[in-house]
C-alpha cells in the first residue's frame, strides 16, 4: 500500500527491496552520506541492517568499517547502532550519540568537528574525498521521479548529487503535508563561479520543492514507517526561566534604544531547554510579526507560530519532542505555509546570517572572564558534541548571544572560568553572555572591562571571590596588562574537581 501512495514513479518502484538487501550493497571502507539533522529525517532501517551485517562480519573475523557523513546528529538507529557494532571508522560533522562519543573519546573512532555551513562546499571541492553511497530518507517519490524530502534537509542535496550510488528510504510516518514545505536551492557553485544567493528575507523561496535525482544512480528503495527519535524537552526550571528573563529584558532595552526593531530581527536558537525557555518567554513578550532564520524548528517555535506571534520560521530541520512531533503531524496543514526547510548550506550560510541580521542564541560548556567560549570539549580534550552551527551564526550575527547556567554538576563546577580550556568562539565573536545570575553586554569593552562585567554579572556568587582573586593575581603577574592571564592555570579548577570532588571549598 505504501508503494502505491508514496512511490509514484514506476522506475524507482521497481527497485524496492528489503533493508537487508540494500545494506548488502554497501562495502567495507565505503564513505556514506546519510540524511539526518538533530534526530529528524535520518534513515532508520538500512543503518540497522548494516550494523547487523557488520556484527556478523566481525564475528567471522572480517574487518568491516565505514565512514559516515551526515547533516548533524542523528538517532540511535543510525549513530547508535553503527557505533555499537564498532562499524564507524570516521564521522563528521557533528555527533551527540553517547556510544559514538565514548568511542571518539577513547580514540576508537576518528571525528572531524566542523562548521555545518562548510560541509557541502568542502564535499563539492573534493577536500573530503569521494562519496561512495548516499542513504537518504524521503517522504515520497513523485510520478516524474523527483524526491519529496522528509523532516530534515541537511546535506541531502549534496549527497544525492555527488554519491556514486543512492539508497532511498521512503518513510510513511512522515506527514504527506511536508510536500511543499521545502526550498531546495540549486544555484550554489564553486569559485570562481559563485553568484549572490537571492534571499533577502526569511520568507523568500528561491529554489524548488523537491530533490532532483539521477534514477540510474538509485540502487535500492526501502519502505519504512519508523518515527523520528528526538528526546523530550524538560519543562523550563527556575534557572532557565531566569536566563530567559534577563534576555527578554535585554531585548526590551535594545528596542527602546532603537537598536532592534519592534518585531526584533530573525531569531536563531540552538537546541535545548534554555533556548526553549526563551521561546516560551516570547509568548508573553510584546513582540509581533517575528521571524526565525535558524537551523532547527523547536517546540517553542510551533507554539509561537500557532499563537500568531511568529510569522514564519526558516530552518534545515525539525528538532521536536515526541509530543510536539505528533502535534505537528496532526496539524501539518496549518504549518504548511509558515515553515520552510532549506539545505544547511543555505540555512547556515554566513553571508545570509549577516545580511538578515540574525539574533543568535546558543549554549556553551564554559566561558572565560574575557568572553572566549568553549562549546565542544570538556577539560579541553573530551568532545561532548561538536561546534554545530553556532560558529556560522556567532561570527556573523547582528547580536551574538551565549547562554548557560552559571554552574554545572549541582554547583560543583563553574561555567565561568579564568581561561577557557578550549576555545571554539573567540572573544571577538561573543557579544553577550547570559546566566541566571545576570547578563553581560560585552560590546565595545576591552578585555579588562569584560572581565569585571562577566565576573560581577554572570558568575555564581560562590565563585566570584575565586575569579576576583585570579584576576587580581593576573593583573599583578601577567606579562602584559591587555588581557591579563597566568599561564598554565586554565584547567586549575577542573583539576581540583577531579582530585577533591569539590571545587568550592
Amino acid at each position: 500500500m505504501l508503494a502505491d501512495q508514496r512511490i509514484k514513479n514506476e522506475t524507482l518502484r521497481a527497485k524496492l527491496m528489503s533493508a537487508e538487501d540494500a545494506a548488502a550493497l554497501i562495502a567495507n571502507g565505503d564513505t556514506i552520506g546519510m540524511s539526518g539533522f538533530t534526530g529528524s529525517g535520518y534513515p532508520k532501517a538500512v543503518p540497522q541492517a548494516l550494523a547487523a551485517r557488520i556484527e556478523g562480519e566481525h564475528a567471522k573475523g572480517n574487518p568491516f568499517k565505514v565512514r559516515i557523513w551526515t547533516g548533524a546528529s542523528t538517532g540511535p538507529e543510525l549513530d547508535g547502532a553503527l557505533a555499537k557494532a564498532d562499524g564507524i571508522e570516521f564521522r563528521l560533522p557533528y555527533n551527540s550519540d553517547p556510544i559514538a562519543r565514548e568511542k571518539i573519546n577513547n580514540g576508537e573512532m576518528n571525528y572531524f568537528d566542523m562548521h555545518l555551513s562548510q560541509v557541502a562546499p568542502m564535499a563539492w571541492q573534493g577536500f573530503l574525498g569521494p562519496l561512495d553511497v548516499a542513504v537518504v530518507e524521503i517522504s515520497g517519490i513523485t510520478a516524474g521521479g523527483d524526491l519529496i524530502p522528509s523532516s530534515s534537509i541537511g546535506n541531502n542535496k549534496t549527497w544525492l548529487d555527488t554519491a556514486d550510488k543512492i539508497i532511498l528510504e521512503v518513510n510513511e510516518w512522515q506527514s504527506e503535508m511536508l510536500d511543499g514545505m521545502h526550498d531546495i536551492y540549486y544555484g550554489t557553485a564553486l569559485p570562481p563561479h559563485r553568484k549572490p544567493i537571492p534571499l533577502v528575507k526569511p520568507d523568500d523561496r528561491i529554489g524548488q520543492q523537491h530533490f532532483r535525482v539521477d534514477p540510474s544512480k538509485v540502487v535500492a528503495v526501502v519502505q519504512t514507517s519508523t518515527p523520528d527519535r528526538n528526546l523530550p524537552f524538560a519543562k523550563p526550571d527556575a534557572v532557565a526561566n531566569a536566563i530567559a528573563g534577563h534576555l527578554l529584558d535585554f531585548f526590551a532595552h535594545e528596542v527602546a534604544r532603537g537598536r532592534l526593531p519592534e518585531n526584533l530581527l530573525p531569531l536563531q536558537s540552538g537546541v535545548g531547554n534554555v533556548t526553549n525557555a526563551v521561546l516560551s518567554g516570547l509568548m508573553e513578550a510584546p513582540y509581533e510579526d517575528m521571524t526565525s532564520f535558524t537551523e532547527v524548528v523547536q517546540d517553542g517555535m510551533l507554539d509561537l507560530l500557532e499563537a500568531g506571534k511568529l510569522r514564519m520560521a526558516s530552518a534545515t530541520a525539525f528538532s521536536l519532542s515526541p509530543d510536539a512531533a505528533e502535534h505537528f503531524n496532526t496539524n501539518a496543514a496549518f504549518f504548511r505555509d509558515k515553515l520552510v526547510l532549506r539545505p544547511q548550506e543555505i540555512s547556515n550560510h554566513p553571508e545570509l546570517v549577516r545580511r538578515l541580521g540574525c539574533i543568535a542564541m546558543n549554549g556553551l560548556i564554559e566561558a572565560d572572564i574575557y568572553g572566549n567560549v568553549n562549546s565542544t570539549c570538556v577539560m579541553g580534550s573530551r568532545i561532548q558534541n561538536g561546534i554545530g552551527g553556532s560558529g556560522d551564526f556567532a561570527r556573523n550575527a547582528y547580536v551574538s548571544i551565549f547562554m548557560t547556567p552559571s554552574t554545572a554538576k549541582g554547583g560543583a563546577i563553574s561555567a565561568i572560568v579564568p581561561q577557557a580550556s578550549h576555545v571554539d568562539h573567540i572573544a571577538q565573536d561573543v557579544q553577550v553572555i547570559v546566566t541566571e545570575q545576570g547578563l553581560a553586554d560585552l560590546r565595545g569593552l576591552s578585555p579588562r572591562q569584560r572581565a569585571e562585567v562577566i565576573i560581577e554579572n554572570c558568575a555564581h556568587p560562590d565563585y566570584r571571590p575565586m575569579l576576583r582573586d585570579y584576576y587580581k593575581r593576573a593583573l599583578a603577574g601577567s606579562y602584559g596588562k591587555h588581557a591579563p592571564s597566568l599561564p598554565g592555570q586554565s584547567l586549575s579548577w577542573h583539576q581540583r574537581f577531579i582530585d577533591t570532588g569539590d571545587m568550592r571549598g
